[in-house]
């Protein structure tokens, strides 16, 4: 279980702070839904653990990740800017995921391979970010999700920009997660996205 409670930020000179609070179980997403500027992006980022709450607490499973580190949270995330290193290919750049050090088994290869197939971009390894299209690019950042196998993904806007088959491919991707167990909190505009993935939805 993921039980935020009370979590209390503001940017400087912000003369009301945000307060958010739900929680939300393993095999359930959880929708965030608002008017830019809201404080989607700023949730995921104190999820994650690149803000500082001013107080509250960030709890899963009953242990607070109020002081950990991002890389010791329970959790991958896919941010609207996609992170894709343009140095490495697609391939590492998806490995990173599985191994910072890349340090990859020909299971984790094999598991990369199959990743591309099913977002439609088998054969697309060797190739590098910069010869990808947008939406090409975002299925690499949520494949790459994916593999990481983190209990938690946090999502935010992932399948913006998307054509309507990709999109329908991807969902069924993040349901498939869903019934494996994942617990996806989702910060998207698509009432569609929301109606599809989402057992409950906040709305800021």
């Amino acid at each position: 279980m993921l039980e935020v409670k009370n979590l209390v930020f503001a940017y400087p000179g912000q003369e009301a702070p945000w307060n958010f609070q739900f929680s939300v179980a393993p095999g359930q997403c959880i929708a965030i839904h608002g008017a830019s500027g809201s404080g989607k992006s700023t949730l995921m980022n104190l999820l994650a653990g690149f803000l500082e709450p001013q107080s509250g607490d960030i709890l899963w499973q009953d242990k607070s990740l109020r002081h950990c580190a991002p890389w010791q949270r329970p959790m991958t995330s896919v941010f609207q800017e996609h992170n894709l290193f343009e140095h490495l290919s697609v391939a590492a750049n998806i490995g990173l995921g599985i191994h910072p050090g890349l340090k990859l088994t020909p299971n984790d290869q094999q598991a990369i391979e199959h990743g591309l197939e099913s977002v439609g971009l088998g054969g697309f390894g060797k190739r590098l970010p910069g010869d990808l299209s947008g939406g090409q690019r975002q299925r690499i950042a949520l494949l790459r999700t994916i593999l990481r196998q983190q209990p938690m993904m946090l999502l935010d806007e992932p399948l913006t920009g998307l054509d309507s088959d990709t999109r329908d491919l991807l969902r069924q991707l993040l349901l498939e997660q869903k019934a494996l167990g994942s617990l996806i909190v989702l910060a998207s505009h698509d009432d569609e996205d929301r109606r599809i993935l989402a057992d409950s939805i906040c709305r800021l």
